[in-house]
Order: C-alpha cells, then sequence, then structure tokens
C-alpha cells in the first residue's frame, strides 16, 4: 500500500469514503466484521457469529447487514427486539428494496396494526415491489387478504392478474393464497398441480402445496416421488429445512387426507440435530400420533427443543400440566411454562386464560382470565372468542355480561369454532332487545380492529401455513 510522506498533502476525502477505506483496510484483520462470514455463520445456525459481524458492518452503514441484524432481532422471538428491528429495517430502507419490504411485511404482521401503519405496510411493499424486491408481493397480496375493509378499493384478484401479466412468479402463489382465503382451493387443484410442477426449482414452498394437493386427492405414489425429491433438494443444500418441517406437517394433518404419521416424523427426525424447531414438532406429532412413541420419548424432545430456547417447548409442556392427560394435572407448573411462553406464542395466553377462568389456580381471576383470552382471540386463536362468550354469558366470578357475551359469541361464529352456533343462538335470545344496536356497534369495533370482513371470516386453516408464514 502506497503511504503518502509529509510532502505530499492530502485532500480530506468524504465522509462515506472514510468509511469504505476503513472497512476494506481492515477486513483481512482478524476479528473484524466480515458480510461473507456472517452470512455463512447464519446459513448454519451461528447466529452469535452472524450478529456479531452484522452488527459491526451495519453500524458503519452498510444496508445489507443492517437487513441481516434485523432479521437475527425478529427471529429471534423476542417481543423486546422488534422496536429495534424495526429501527434497523428503517434505517436501510432508503438504500435497500429488501429492508422497504421487510419493514412492510413487520408492519403488516403487527397484532393490532394500527391504520397508519397498515397504510405504511402497503407503501413500503408496494415501492419495494416498483424497485425489484419480489419477496414483498406475497406479503402485499396477504395484506390486502386479510385487511379487505381497510383497502376496499383494491381487488386482490384484479392485482393478481396484473402481476401474472407483468410476469412476476410469486404471483402464481399469490393466487394460491387467494384460492385458500376464499375457501376454494379444492376446486383448483389441478391449477394448483400445475403452478407449483412448474415453480418447483425456484419456489421451494411448493413442496408443501404439492403435498397438500396429493395428499387431499390420496396420491400415494406422486407423494413418494415428491418426498424422494425432497430429500435430494435437502442433502444437495437446494432447500432449507425448514421446508422438510411444512411438509412433514402437511403429512400428518388429518384435515388433508390419510395422516402419513410415520413419513413425517422420519422428516423431522432427520433435520432435528441442525434445526430445533423440529424437536417440538416431533414432540406435537407424538402426542397427536401416541402410536409412533410414548411419554418419555415425547418429553424427551421437549427437553431437547427447550434447551435450545423454542418458545413452543414451553407452551406444549405447559398444556400438558394444564390436561393432565399424559402428565399429572399441575396447574403451577402449567402456568410457570405457559408463561415462559406467553412472549411469542399465542395459543399460550389461551391456555393461561382457561387457567384463571376455572380456577385452577385456587380460585377465579376473570380479570387475568379476559386480558389472556383477549390476547388470544385477537391474535387468531380459534377458541378464545368461544372461551370469552362463555365467560360473560356464565359470570363465574362476576356480574354477568349479556352485550360482551353476544359479541364473542358472534366472533365464534366467524371463525368456525364448533358448538358456536348453539351458544350465540342461546345468547342472542338472551340478549335484550334495546342492547343489541350496542352490541352490533360494540361487535363492529371489534372486527375492524382485528381487520376482519363483516360478511365473512376464514376459517383458522383457510390460510397456508406454508405461504403466509413465510411471507409474513
Amino acid at each position: 500500500m502506497h503511504i503518502p510522506t509529509a510532502r505530499q498533502p492530502m485532500a480530506t476525502p468524504p465522509s462515506h469514503v472514510l468509511l469504505l477505506v476503513a472497512a476494506l483496510s481492515l477486513a483481512g484483520c482478524a476479528g473484524l466484521p466480515d458480510q461473507r462470514l456472517a452470512n455463512e455463520a447464519l446459513k448454519n445456525g451461528d447466529s452469535v457469529t452472524a450478529e456479531q459481524n452484522y452488527r459491526q458492518l451495519a453500524a458503519l452503514g452498510y444496508a445489507d447487514a443492517q437487513v441481516g441484524l434485523a432479521d437475527i432481532q425478529l427471529d429471534s422471538g423476542d417481543p423486546a427486539l422488534v422496536p429495534q428491528a424495526e429501527a434497523t429495517y428503517r434505517q436501510a430502507a432508503a438504500q435497500s428494496p429488501r429492508a422497504a419490504a421487510r419493514l412492510g411485511k413487520l408492519l403488516a404482521g403487527k397484532p393490532n396494526a394500527s391504520d397508519a401503519e397498515l397504510q405504511e405496510a402497503q407503501q413500503r411493499l408496494e415501492q419495494a415491489l416498483t424497485r425489484g424486491e419480489q419477496g414483498s408481493l406475497l406479503p402485499l397480496t396477504l395484506l390486502y387478504l386479510q385487511y379487505p375493509q381497510r383497502f376496499a378499493k383494491v381487488d386482490p384478484q384484479q392485482r393478481i392478474n396484473q402481476w401474472r401479466e407483468a410476469g412476476y412468479p410469486q404471483a402464481e402463489l399469490a393466487q394460491l393464497l387467494l384460492y385458500r382465503s376464499q375457501g376454494s382451493y379444492d376446486q383448483h387443484l389441478p391449477e394448483i398441480e400445475r403452478i407449483c410442477k412448474a415453480a418447483l426449482s425456484t419456489q421451494d414452498v411448493c413442496y408443501a402445496e404439492l403435498a397438500t394437493v396429493y395428499q387431499k386427492r390420496g396420491q400415494t405414489e406422486p407423494q413418494a416421488a415428491l418426498l424422494q425429491q425432497l430429500q435430494s433438494a435437502y442433502q444437495a443444500g437446494a432447500v432449507p429445512a425448514q421446508r422438510l418441517e411444512s411438509v412433514a406437517q402437511v403429512l400428518a394433518d388429518p384435515e388433508l387426507g390419510t395422516p402419513d404419521e410415520k413419513a413425517a416424523q422420519q422428516l423431522l427426525e432427520q433435520i432435528a440435530p441442525s434445526y430445533p424447531a423440529a424437536w417440538v414438532s416431533l414432540a406435537q406429532l407424538l402426542y397427536d400420533y401416541p402410536v409412533l412413541g410414548d411419554i418419555d420419548q415425547l418429553l424427551k424432545y421437549l427437553k431437547n427443543g427447550r434447551e435450545a430456547a423454542q418458545p413452543r417447548a414451553e407452551l406444549l409442556l405447559g398444556k400438558l400440566y394444564y390436561e393432565g392427560k399424559l402428565l399429572p394435572q399441575d396447574p403451577q407448573k402449567a402456568e410457570q411454562h405457559l408463561l415462559k411462553a406467553a412472549a411469542s406464542e399465542t395459543n399460550a395466553h389461551y391456555y393461561l386464560g382457561q387457567l384463571y377462568r376455572r380456577g385452577y389456580l385456587g380460585q377465579i381471576d376473570p380479570q387475568q382470565a379476559l386480558q389472556h383470552l383477549l390476547i388470544a382471540a385477537r391474535g387468531g386463536q380459534s377458541s378464545a372468542d368461544f372461551a370469552l362468550a362463555q365467560m360473560f354469558s356464565a359470570g363465574r366470578g362476576f356480574q354477568p355480561d349479556p352485550v360482551n357475551a353476544y359479541v364473542f359469541s358472534q366472533l365464534a361464529v366467524l371463525k368456525g369454532t364448533p358448538q358456536a352456533l348453539e351458544l350465540a343462538a342461546q345468547i342472542a335470545q338472551q340478549l335484550p332487545p334495546a342492547a343489541l344496536p350496542q352490541a352490533q356497534r360494540l361487535l363492529q369495533a371489534e372486527q375492524q380492529l382485528r381487520g376482519l370482513s363483516l360478511l365473512a371470516s376464514a376459517p383458522p386453516h383457510a390460510m397456508p401455513t406454508s405461504i403466509s408464514q413465510e411471507a409474513l
């Protein structure tokens, strides 16, 4: 490197050039930030090394590192890090369409997002798509489907048609989302198969979609060929472990056809040592299909999941102590594990609410029950509205409230909760006619808060676990 002498005066370079020179001059020194090292570490599951390098590069203003750092903060499952991730995405959004798309996804996925946040989410995602970030297309589609009232001027089918005409590959997957939201997925199985066969090499989410198609049709031979192709792609590093987990969940779902729980178990056991979330999925599989293993095996899986700091492991263990079927019922232990899971797991709030509503801890606590059940209901938990309707109707521990009972019973009906129709009819009969206008206003306000359509709301299983989770 040429070092100028005192006889060679230098002009002061701009600050951004100084940052770049500093980064380049330090690149060969051990212990200094390295974007490639961070990317490799994250790919291999070493989030600590990845975060260290991303953080140092992010401080120098590198947009890609800022995105990587914010991604790690979100993936941690710690709610306290969400504002930090949002701020980090904002720092990079002006330079990076990917950061703008990530920010839009974050805002769109916020529980009880405000109108301003949803509007900004739309703007960020639309702008990112215009700037070539195609990863914003699916979350944008979900935004329109989940908040039809707030984006009433947008016709999702029309937008998807435009995206298809423009040649956006993910527009085909957006069409699948629309079919699910409309409840017409089963009527379009041939088209879904065609779309996903064509996109399989570039859109690995299609493994789960094709597995769903074959499960619904009961086509064992195409399913077996698909699983073999998936295994080969995983061993070649072409698909992530998460994809094997999502396919395993399809195979184990009795609502999609005859389950193949053994094939699901084989997929999960293959990835669990390097993908800790699979330990919890294995435990859930044994919970659903006891023939696959005993309670000791289930607890071993949960132990591995808890040691890897998986909140879902705490949730399932808390549920086991709550139910008292496979383990002796222990409300105190149930509460302990459920509270650990509650920061990121909506279902934990449901079981906590039931503990407090039913007085399992010694006495009924209606305030705690209401708090947790309402969080669960607004988070999309399928049975929480029904539990709230029961609570306000029965009034155990407090005065019955027929207006709120009406509101939550109607919401339970919209969610398709079993027995909700019968309960809603009983509550409607008990509601004084003079109170009906107030109840309807409160119902509409709660629906608007959640972004639900007044005319219809898809059952919980209507949105895919594969596409929707990755999009948001």
